[in-house]
C-alpha cells in the first residue's frame, strides 16, 4: 500500500464547485478532508485508490459535506479522474472514519442563506462533485462502514458497488422528516436502484415515521448494497470483493427495475397517502421528494439534478426547512446543555435506585434504570404478587434485548441480578436515589414519601414521576423537603426521550444536580420546569383536549375535528388520548380545570367515555382508526350543533395554544420558548418542520393575532428578512 500526496484542500468557498460568496455562510464549517491511499488489490487486480473521509474528530461529530468540503472533494475527485485516465489506477473506493461514512451536508450556514441563488450554488455543488465521481472512467465501489444519512447515502449511490457493515447502526435518507428532499441525485438514483416502491420507503415512508432508520443488514435486503460483510474485518473483506469484481471472478445481477408507468404512479399514490397523514398537505418537502422520484422513470440525469437542484433551492428558501434546522439544533445541542440547571460538580453519585411500585410504570422505570446506570435497582409493591410480577415484566424485557442481540449473555444475566424486589421498603436504606411510580392521588404520595424517608440516609434523592401534581405539596410535612424533586418520564419510558425535571420550592441545588446528571446518563432530553400543575408538554397537551373537548362537545364529530391537526402531531388527537388512557387525559385535565378553571373545560364526552370504561375513542380496522359507534352514542347531543370546519378548528385550537404557551413563559414555567419547542418534540412528537410548537404560531400569524407578538425573532425559526 503506497500513499500518494493529498491534494491540497482549497479554503472555503474557492474552486469552480462552489459559489465564492459561499464561504461566509458557513464560517465554522468542520472540514470534512478526502485523503487517497493506493491500494494493491490482491490477486494482481491493479491499483484502487481509496478515498477515506474524515474530519479529525471521532464518531460523535461526524462526516459532513460543506461548501469547503465538496471544494476539497471535487478537487480530489479531479485528480482521480487525471490518474484514472493515465491509467495508474484501476479503481475507485470510498470509506469513512471508523464508525462513520458520512451524515450528509452540513446545514449550519443555512440559517445565513437568504439568497435563492445562494441555495442553488449550493445543490449544484454536490451534484457536481457526485457526478464527477460517477463519470471517473474505472469502477467506483463504496464501503459503507458506518452510518450514513442523507448526501452520504447519495454519494455512495453514484458508485458502481456498494458494500456494507452488518454493524451499520443507521443509513436513512432524513431530508423530508427536516423539511428538504434528498437533493444531490437521491430522488434519482435510489428509485433506479432499488425500484420506486422501496425508494419511496426510504425517501418519505420512514422519515414521515418519526424519521425511522434502516440498519445495515435491512438496507442490504432493500438492495442499497450489493454484499454484507461482518464489521470486524469489513475494510479488508470489501477490497478483497473489489478484487474479485475487478477481475471478473464475481458477477453482480441486479434485478431489474419494473419500468411500467402504472406501477410507479401506484407508488407514488401510496406514498402521498403516506405523507396526507402525516403533514396533512402542510409541509411541501415530502410532494416535491415525491414529484421527483415519479420523474426518475424517464428523466436524464442531467434533467433529474436540474430537477433536483430547483426543488433544494425552493426548499432551503422554506419555511418549513429553517423551523426543521431550528428543531434540530434543539434536539442536539440545547438537549446536551439544558438552560437553568446548576453546576453538574454538585451532582452525588448513584449507586443504588429503589422505585416505590411495582405496576407498568415503575418495571418500564427498573428496566431503564438497570440499562442506563447499570447499578441495583429495588422495586416495593403492596404484596409479593404485584412484586414478583414487575421484577419478572423487568427480567422478560432484557431477555427480549438480549434475544435481539442488544444485551450479551453476560450483561442479561448481570442486569437481572441487579434487579430485586420486595414488600419492604427496607432494601432502600443504602439507595442514593428513590423514585415514586404509584397512583396519581396527592395523599398517596405524600404517604409513600414519609414512610421512604424514614428509612434512607439524608442525601437520597427523593424523586416522583407525578405528571401533574405539586412537588411542593408533596414534599411538605418531610424532614427535608430540598431532597424531592419531580422526574416526570413520557410513556412509553424506554421510548420517549423527555424527562421534566420539576424542582419544587425547597428542593436545593444538588439534588436538582443529581437529577439532571441521572436524566443524561439515562439518555433522557431533560428540561427544567417550574412547579405548576402539569408542567410543559401535559399542559399544552391538556390546553388542546381543553378546546377540542369544547368544539366535540357543541355538536363537530370527533372524525373531524381530528382531521384538523394532521402535520401537527404524530398522531391525531383522539387517538393520542386513547393511547394515553382516556381516564388519564381526564385526570390531567380535571388537575389543570381545578387550576386554571377561566381557561380550561372538562369534556362532558370525556367523562362519559371514561365513566364508561372504555379504553379509547376508536377501534382499529385494517390498521386504521374508526370511531367507536359505542363512544359516539356517549358523546353530548347538543340541541343546536356547531359543526365547524378542519380550517376553523385548527386556528381556534392553535390559538388556545397560543395563549397558554405565552402565559407559561410570563409565569417562567418554562425557561425561554426554545424549551416549549424541546418539550413538545421530544414529549409529544410535535413535527420537526413545524419547529415544535412556537416557530407553526408565529408562521401562521397566531401568536401575533393572539398575543400581540411572536415567540421567536424573525430568521431564528423562518427565513431571514
Amino acid at each position: 500500500m503506497t500513499t500518494p500526496t493529498q491534494p491540497t484542500q482549497p479554503p472555503a468557498g474557492t474552486g469552480a464547485s462552489t459559489s465564492p460568496d459561499l464561504s461566509a455562510l458557513f464560517p465554522d464549517e468542520v472540514i470534512t478532508w478526502t485523503p487517497v491511499q493506493d491500494v494493491d488489490l490482491p490477486g494482481g487486480a491493479g491499483t484502487l485508490a481509496l478515498v477515506t473521509l474524515d474530519n479529525g474528530f471521532d464518531h460523535t461529530r461526524p462526516n459532513t459535506f460543506g461548501p469547503a468540503t465538496l471544494t476539497g472533494l471535487q478537487a480530489t475527485l479531479d485528480r482521480l479522474a487525471q490518474r484514472a485516465t493515465a491509467g495508474e489506477i484501476q479503481a475507485v473506493g470510498v470509506t469513512g472514519k471508523p464508525f462513520i461514512f458520512a451524515v450528509g451536508a452540513d446545514l449550519t450556514g443555512v440559517p445565513k442563506v437568504t439568497e435563492r441563488h445562494h441555495a442553488v450554488a449550493i445543490a449544484r455543488a454536490g451534484h457536481r462533485a457526485f457526478a464527477t465521481l460517477m463519470d471517473l472512467e474505472v469502477p467506483t465501489f463504496a464501503f459503507l462502514n458506518g452510518a450514513a444519512m442523507g448526501g452520504g447515502v447519495e454519494m455512495a449511490l453514484s458508485c458502481d458497488y456498494r458494500t456494507i457493515s452488518a454493524g451499520v447502526p443507521a443509513l436513512a435518507l432524513p431530508e423530508t422528516f427536516l423539511g428538504l428532499v434528498p437533493g444531490w441525485g437521491g430522488c434519482y438514483l435510489l428509485p433506479n436502484l432499488i425500484g420506486p416502491v422501496d425508494a419511496l420507503k426510504v425517501i418519505i415512508e420512514n422519515p414521515m415515521n418519526t424519521n425511522r432508520m434502516l440498519k445495515g443488514p435491512q438496507a442490504f435486503e432493500l438492495g442499497i448494497a450489493d454484499v454484507m460483510f461482518e464489521p470486524a474485518d469489513f475494510l479488508e473483506e470489501s477490497l478483497a470483493w473489489a478484487a474479485s469484481v475487478l477481475s471478473g471472478a464475481t458477477t453482480l445481477a441486479r434485478p431489474q427495475v419494473e419500468r411500467d408507468e402504472a406501477t410507479w404512479a401506484a407508488a407514488a399514490e401510496a406514498a402521498k397517502g403516506v405523507a396526507n397523514v402525516r403533514t396533512g398537505g402542510q409541509s411541501p418537502a415530502p410532494y416535491r421528494a415525491i414529484q421527483l422520484v415519479l420523474a426518475a422513470r424517464t428523466a436524464s440525469r442531467d434533467d433529474a439534478f436540474a430537477a433536483e437542484d430547483e426543488a433544494l433551492a425552493d426548499l432551503l428558501m422554506g419555511e418549513e426547512l429553517r423551523a426543521g434546522l431550528y428543531a434540530f439544533d434543539l434536539v442536539q445541542k440545547r438537549a446536551k446543555r439544558p438552560a437553568g440547571t446548576p453546576d453538574r460538580a454538585l451532582a452525588r453519585p448513584v449507586t443504588k435506585v429503589g422505585i416505590v411500585g411495582a405496576g407498568l410504570m415503575a418495571s418500564q422505570l427498573a428496566l431503564l434504570f438497570v440499562q442506563r446506570l447499570e447499578v441495583p435497582v429495588v422495586l416495593t409493591d403492596l404484596d409479593q404478587g404485584r412484586v414478583d410480577k414487575g421484577v419478572a415484566f423487568v427480567h422478560a424485557g432484557l431477555a427480549k434485548l438480549a434475544a435481539k442481540g442488544r444485551l450479551s449473555p453476560d450483561r442479561l444475566r448481570r442486569y437481572q441480578a441487579l434487579v430485586t424486589g420486595s414488600t419492604s421498603k427496607d432494601g432502600f436504606a443504602d439507595a442514593d436515589v428513590v423514585i415514586e411510580a404509584v397512583f396519581e392521588e396527592m395523599s398517596v404520595k405524600k404517604q409513600v414519601f414519609a414512610e421512604v424517608e424514614a428509612v434512607v440516609s439524608h442525601t437520597c434523592v427523593l424523586a416522583t414521576n407525578t405528571s401533574s401534581l405539586s412537588i411542593s405539596e408533596m414534599a411538605s410535612g418531610l424532614a427535608h423537603p430540598e431532597r424531592v424533586v419531580g422526574f416526570h418520564f413520557f410513556n412509553p419510558v424506554t421510548v420517549m426521550p423527555l424527562l421534566e425535571i420539576i424542582p419544587g420550592e425547597g428542593t436545593d441545588d444538588a439534588t436538582l444536580a443529581t437529577a439532571f446528571a441521572t436524566g443524561k446518563t439515562l439518555r433522557k432530553t431533560c428540561v427544567l420546569v417550574r412547579d405548576t400543575p402539569s408542567f410543559i408538554a401535559n399542559r399544552l397537551l391538556g390546553r388542546l383536549a381543553s378546546e377540542i373537548g369544547r368544539i366535540v362537545d357543541g355538536g363537530t364529530p370527533i372524525e373531524v375535528a381530528d382531521s384538523a391537526f394532521a402535520g401537527l402531531a404524530p398522531m391525531p388527537p383522539f387517538v393520542l388520548f386513547g393511547l394515553v388512557g382516556p381516564a388519564i387525559a381526564l385526570h390531567n385535565l380535571e388537575t389543570l380545570a381545578r387550576a386554571f378553571p377561566e381557561r380550561f373545560h372538562v369534556s362532558e364526552g370525556f367523562r362519559a367515555v371514561v365513566a364508561a370504561g372504555k379504553p379509547g375513542f376508536y377501534t382499529w380496522s385494517g390498521g386504521r382508526p374508526v370511531l367507536d359507534p359505542e363512544v359516539a352514542a356517549l358523546l353530548p347531543a347538543p340541541a343546536e350543533p356547531v359543526l365547524l370546519p378542519p380550517t376553523e378548528i385548527r386556528e381556534r385550537v392553535l390559538g388556545a395554544l397560543a395563549l397558554e404557551a405565552r402565559i407559561m413563559l410570563d409565569e417562567g414555567v418554562a425557561q425561554a420558548p426554545m424549551d416549549l419547542d424541546l418539550a413538545m418534540i421530544t414529549g409529544a412528537g410535535f413535527q420537526f418542520w413545524n419547529g415544535g410548537l412556537t416557530p407553526l404560531l408565529d408562521r401562521t400569524g397566531i401568536s401575533e393575532k393572539v398575543t400581540g407578538k411572536r415567540f421567536l425573532p424573525r430568521g431564528v425559526a423562518s427565513v431571514p428578512v
